[in-house]
């Protein structure tokens, strides 16, 4: 099993990053886990008092579950991996069964923030991107599948999004074995990274 983290701020083009290695590899020889997934449970709160959660900070993330899960899935083991609403902002009843494969994928803004959890990761990447443009992907994205206007969207990006990356997501960038630049626009770093994983993977897929 390869375990790959996959860690940038909010709009770096993270999603383009894994969706090229999901490209590279046969669909039952890698499971991906979004690190939104497991936003913590908060059912116990109202909806107006889930409206004040940071969702960018490290607390809002249920660790523990990630990372027995990750332990789980590298031990050979399936999980039933929760899911998340933006909306309501709590996870769902529902849950994604995920199977033991080749690569495991795991990815969010903090993928290697928590120790525990990198230490479990054959490879770290982060990716990369100028704050403006990863703030105009976040305007396009939130107005579109978040139901936010514009202007909500650049006021939790000064408040809470840009300071927030700058304490806990930037720092994470010394522990990545590959840092791609320019977001997923970076088309030659993409490609020397699929090499890479390929080529370590050939083996396992072959045989």
């Amino acid at each position: 099993m390869y375990i790959i983290g996959i860690a940038g701020g909010t709009g770096s083009g993270k999603t383009t990053v894994v969706k090229k290695i999901l490209e590279t590899l046969p669909a039952d020889h890698v499971a991906l886990i979004p690190q939104d997934s497991y936003y913590n449970d908060t059912t116990h709160l109202t909806m107006e008092e889930r409206q004040h959660i940071n969702f960018d900070h490290p607390d809002a993330f249920d660790w523990q579950l990630l990372t027995e899960q990750i332990q789980m899935l590298r031990a050979g083991k399936c999980i039933e991996q929760p899911t998340y609403s933006y909306l309501i902002s709590n996870r769902l009843p529902e849950t994604v069964h995920v199977e033991p494969c080749e690569v495991i994928i795991i990815e969010g803004i903090m993928a290697l923030w928590k120790k525990k959890l990198r230490d479990l990761m054959d490879l770290k990447i982060f990716v990369d991107a100028d704050p403006d443009e990863r703030l105009i992907r976040v305007i396009q994205r939130d107005t579109v599948e978040r139901g936010r206007t514009t202007q909500m969207v650049i006021d939790r990006y000064l408040d809470i999004l840009k300071p927030m990356h700058e304490e806990f997501i930037e720092p994470t960038k010394r522990y990545a074995d590959l840092i791609i630049p320019q977001g997923g626009n970076n088309l030659r770093a993409i490609d020397i990274m699929r090499t890479y994983i390929i080529h370590r993977m050939k083996p396992a897929i072959v045989g």
